[in-house]
């Protein structure tokens, strides 16, 4: 699998999570234990978690494979990217600990400023090492 190749399985990993989660959101559940969809929110929870490991350096190789200019740019961004997909994972990681996860935890989640700025920031990358 190529580097261009694992970045767009993880940002797909990461983007069905989130989309997910605003239809789980909208539901209204007290908690997942007693619904199917509980099951498949902590699954994709746990995948787009494991998908943030190492998201940056991914980019850093990109970056370096395609020889991209203005590495210095790159670099101080990638380094935005890991600290939010740090901090986005850590709020990912909370809500997989709790025993029984709400709709409005989940509504929470999505709305954090710490899962926004991940998406704002993937979107953004992902465009500008297009192919």
């Amino acid at each position: 699998m190529t580097v261009r190749d694992d970045l767009a399985r993880r940002c797909e990993t990461i983007e069905q999570a989130y989309e997910f989660m605003l239809a789980y959101a909208a539901q209204g559940l007290s908690g997942d234990t007693a619904s199917q969809s509980g099951g498949q929110l902590r699954e994709l929870l746990s995948r787009a978690a494991a998908a943030l490991d190492g998201l940056s350096d991914q980019y850093a190789a990109l970056v370096d494979a395609d020889r991209l200019q203005s590495r210095d740019k790159f670099t101080a961004f990638l380094q935005v990217l890991g600290r939010d997909a740090a901090d986005a994972r850590a709020a990912m990681e909370l809500v997989l600990a709790q025993p029984s996860i709400s709709s409005q935890v989940v509504d929470n989640l999505n709305a954090s400023i710490h899962v926004r700025a991940l998406l704002t920031d993937l979107f953004l990358i992902d465009e500008i090492v297009k192919k």
